[in-house]
């Protein structure tokens, strides 16, 4: 499907920073505890084709039309306020490990691949899940400081928990392998191959794999094979694959969705999973390009398309516009640990489908609440009117995902009472019908302090915000100094037992010694409404 996002198309927004600077100004003191309230409720529409009226509270009004909107202090000023926010589920991870593996280099990421929503999405929330497909809606949220105008709000999606080993489906997995030039360095090719040896050793006998490699032409080393007493036979080809000519990308994800067709498992979860630097100089090096000539496949046969990066130089912005287009994710590994995670931990979710084209939608009240932010998303937003309009692309998720959403809210003097509701809608992964579910949430949810209170989970959630927010040079409400920020990430490490957090700590730690910093800051005198 296209995505049509008009004109929030992808950009990296620092034009709010400037307006949060006198909002800010004066510096924010953070303690305390959190609230939460959710209220879930379903509800199922068959008219999938056209849009229907937004989820409660309906907005005054929507958007200004970016050309003929007014800017002041760096917001948009839309007339009337937009009091929507709507934008595509991601479940990808890949901003966050290569920022990890950069920092680890002794370098600073570049600001433009790095994607708060992926930073967030890295760590365990803790959500209630429901039984079946589809997701619960989870919303609660803490003051960002101490004013009491400025809150965090946190609407967490879960889908069900994630199969056994035993009980999911089988998969029919068509491996496209990068072995260009580039690939010969150290954490490239041979992280590759022993990611696939440790696939290799996970997979069923009841599932398949093909081989396929590219460099400057692509090349099938092995056609769809079952597991089955032919784990050596895969071995050999996965050993025998050496670094060699340029990148072409196009030549090796057209030969794969081909030997994916031609290979099609009925009733499996079929699908191409791409590893590469994504360094594509050979042939079509434009996503939506190379999507386009492989479109029937995805179409009419629902093979979806996984991307795993590698290397310290890697194309993140092609890959995550090759399985953005690809109705798929993207993730990124630096070495075997990672690799484990993602080929033995988190296998089920990368191979299954429990929702397609699935969006997000927050109402929020204007009588309570003055301004708000989302927090990343930038690439995924969509147009609010067309949230219920299921020609319009939205995210693939997976069993055992959880997705969160990250709001700056700024409450109006002396509010109180429905803050906003926060609705989801996703298709069916095999009758694509539509579904949605909602939760709301209100002033006396977010009014505790952020630190130190009973939702650790909230507090990773939001040093992971603050710390990428701050990577790409941004301040958000409340945000501490990176010091600050890795000193409380240990202490919530510590607090969780959670070996990802205290890696989150060491990242922050190492960002700080090579940047160090982060100042204060906001505007009076801003619009109402949505900030860009």
């Amino acid at each position: 499907m296209e995505r049509r996002t008009g004109k929030y198309a992808r950009k990296y927004v620092r034009t709010w920073q400037g307006a949060l600077g006198v909002l800010l100004a004066g510096g924010v003191l953070l303690t305390g505890c959190s609230g939460t309230a959710s209220e879930n409720k379903a509800t199922s529409d068959s008219r999938g084709g056209g849009p229907l009226p937004a989820p409660a509270p309906a907005a005054s009004g929507g958007a200004a039309d970016s050309e003929s909107a007014n800017k002041q202090d760096g917001l948009r000023e839309s007339a009337p306020p937009d009091y929507l926010s709507t934008f595509a589920l991601d479940v990808d991870t890949a901003s966050y490990g290569y920022a990890r593996r950069t920092l680890g280099d002794g370098g600073l990421p570049d600001p433009s691949t790095v994607r708060p929503e992926e930073f967030v999405n890295s760590f365990r929330q803790g959500y209630r899940r429901p039984d079946g497909n589809g997701f619960t809606v989870n919303v609660d949220g803490a003051r960002a400081g101490n004013k009491d105008d400025w809150s965090l709000v946190r609407v967490g999606l879960a889908t069900r928990a994630a199969p056994a080993r035993d009980e999911r489906p089988p998969a029919a997995l068509t491996f496209v392998v990068d072995i260009s030039g580039s690939m010969a360095e150290t954490g490239r090719l041979d992280l590759v191959k022993k990611s696939l040896d440790i696939l290799t050793d996970e997979l069923r006998d009841d599932d398949s794999v093909s081989l396929v490699t590219f460099s400057d032409e692509a090349e099938t080393l092995l056609p769809m094979t079952r597991l089955r007493d032919h784990r050596g036979k895969i071995r050999d080809r996965v050993d025998s694959m050496e670094a060699t000519d340029s990148t072409n990308v196009e030549a090796g994800i057209r030969r794969g969705y081909d030997e994916a067709v031609d290979g099609h498992v009925k009733g499996a979860n079929n699908r191409v999973v791409l590893l590469s630097d994504a360094l594509a100089n050979t042939g079509e090096t434009d996503a939506e390009a190379i999507l386009e000539r492989i479109g029937s496949a995805r179409r009419d046969h629902g093979i979806t398309l996984f991307g795993v990066g590698v290397g310290s130089d890697y194309g993140d912005a092609f890959m995550e516009q090759l399985t953005n287009k690809g109705d798929g994710h993207t993730t990124y590994i630096a070495d075997e640990e990672q690799a484990r995670k993602v080929f033995v931990d988190q296998l089920p979710a990368h191979l299954e489908l429990t929702a397609r084209d699935a969006k997000a939608q927050v109402a929020f009240d204007q009588d309570t609440v003055k301004q708000f932010k989302l927090i990343g998303y930038e690439d995924r937003k969509v147009a609010d009117e067309d949230f219920r309009n299921d020609r319009v692309d939205g995210g693939e998720v997976g069993p055992g995902h959880t997705v969160t959403a990250l709001y700056a809210v700024r409450l109006r003097e002396g509010a109180s009472g429905h803050v906003a509701t926060a609705t989801v809608r996703w298709l069916d992964p095999r009758t694509r019908a539509p579904h949605e579910q909602r939760g709301t949430v209100g002033t006396n949810a977010i009014d505790g302090p952020l630190w130190g209170g009973d939702s650790k989970r909230l507090q990773v959630t939001a040093v992971a915000a603050y710390f990428a927010e701050a990577l790409r040079g941004g301040q958000l409400p409340g945000a501490p100094g990176l010091g600050e920020l890795a000193s409380r990430a240990g202490k919530l490490a510590s607090a969780t037992e959670d070996e990802s957090v205290r890696k989150l700590a060491a990242a922050i730690g190492q960002a700080d010694r090579l940047k160090g910093g982060s100042g204060d800051g906001g505007s009076e005198g801003a619009p109402e409404g949505e900030l860009d």
